[in-house]
């Protein structure tokens, strides 16, 4: 067999570590000692449970910071994996493991490409930073949003960012998110009074007061999205009511459902209008709303610019800027100003059984990290 790159090498050992969240086992202590060893000054940041570093390379701007998560999800059933989830194999041109997508991959890349990088530029413009957490797949509490308010309270700013989630389709660069949607969540209870199905002019039925209610909120318009995003998006996930008796008019009814939402909206916009068709309907109720993200873009700019310039020249392939999917951590580093795109391999298998990519894929992405750091940091540009 082939030696392997020092990017697979490192991605594997990565993958061995069973860093399920917020554990991070040790992930961090191996990319230390790489990033330590070409001149990062190394920030170990812990918030409750979860370990966080912040990295440095340069104490002049620009800088650039790479940003990722060591945690994965459960593995689920083991033994309903081919192969070990945390013993990584190459299998018919595979890397095979929990996180080699999502997102143990990505930062190998990201410390091998800085390598080379350094290597090639000892006197780079500018900073490199790496933003790594232990808690981005469980509730992201004490994980970025945390180091980014370090940050923040000394006034240290990152002009542009690279977050490492598996942003691809087909083919590694293919899309590259330079954004993504808000999410507010609301947990609705409706009112009703209990009583006998035989007698329902003596009760008072919730599950038949809010459908209409629902009905409305599925079938609104809420804005016409822009160039970046898609319309805002209404669903429902969940909706329990009853006693588990036949012959029950229930008492209440709780709902469960999610704005995804553009610039066009904010939280307290559909908030206002969400509270407007439940008062119109005439519903007695409750209602509690989470705000997971705000949105953000990263419009047409040197960060984009120089992405794009370095997947055209690395992956030979032409990206779609795209700002679908779910919330990332790039959500608690936007709003400080600086540019964020995330950039990562084939998502086609994060949190699922046998989750796997390419290796080819993470070689690919290697050159497409050094390459960006060239287009913007090279001394001699």
């Amino acid at each position: 067999m082939s030696e392997l790159s020092p990017t697979l090498e490192l991605a594997k050992q990565l993958i061995a570590r069973p860093s399920v969240t917020p554990d991070d086992c040790d992930c961090q202590n191996i990319m230390i000692e790489r990033l330590s060893a070409i001149g990062f000054e190394v920030e170990r940041l812990r918030f409750g449970e979860v370990d966080n570093f912040w990295a440095r390379r340069g104490n002049q701007g620009p800088v650039l910071a790479l940003a990722g998560h060591t945690d994965v999800v459960p593995t689920g059933p083991v033994e309903n994996w081919d192969h070990h989830p945390f013993e990584p194999v190459i299998e018919n041109g595979m890397l095979c493991g929990r996180g080699a997508a999502d997102m143990k991959g990505s930062l190998a890349a990201m410390v091998t490409a800085c390598e080379r990088f350094v290597a090639k530029h000892p006197d780079h413009k500018g900073s490199i930073a790496f933003l790594i957490t232990s808690d981005e797949e469980g509730p992201s509490i004490n994980g970025t949003v945390k180091v980014v308010e370090h940050l923040e309270a000394r006034n240290e700013k990152m002009d542009w960012c690279i977050v490492g989630e598996p942003s691809s389709s087909e083919k590694v660069g293919d899309v590259v998110k330079n954004g993504r949607r808000g999410s507010l969540g609301a947990k609705l209870n409706i009112k009703g009074i209990q009583g006998h199905v035989a007698y329902p002019h003596l009760a008072r039925n919730p599950i038949h007061q809010v459908a209409p209610a629902l009905n409305t909120l599925a079938t609104a318009h809420w804005d016409n999205g822009n160039e970046f995003f898609p319309p805002t998006s209404f669903q429902i996930s969940n909706i329990n009511g009853g006693t588990g008796a036949t012959n029950v008019i229930p008492g209440h009814v709780d709902v469960v459902f999610n704005f995804r939402f553009s610039t066009e909206n904010t939280a307290d916009s559909l908030k206002e209008k969400t509270h407007k068709i439940l008062d119109d309907h005439g519903l007695e109720y409750d209602i509690e709303w989470t705000l997971f993200g705000m949105p953000f873009i990263t419009g047409h700019g040197d960060l984009v610019q120089a992405v794009i310039s370095a997947i055209r020249t690395e992956a030979n392939v032409e990206p779609e800027l795209s700002t679908s999917g779910g919330t990332s951590d790039g959500r608690f580093i936007a709003p400080t100003g600086t540019q964020v795109i995330e950039l990562g391999p084939c998502n086609a298998t994060i949190h699922k059984l046998n989750e796997r990519i390419k290796a080819d894929d993470l070689d690919i992405l290697t050159g497409v990290y050094e390459q960006i750091m060239v287009n913007l940091l090279a001394s001699d540009l």
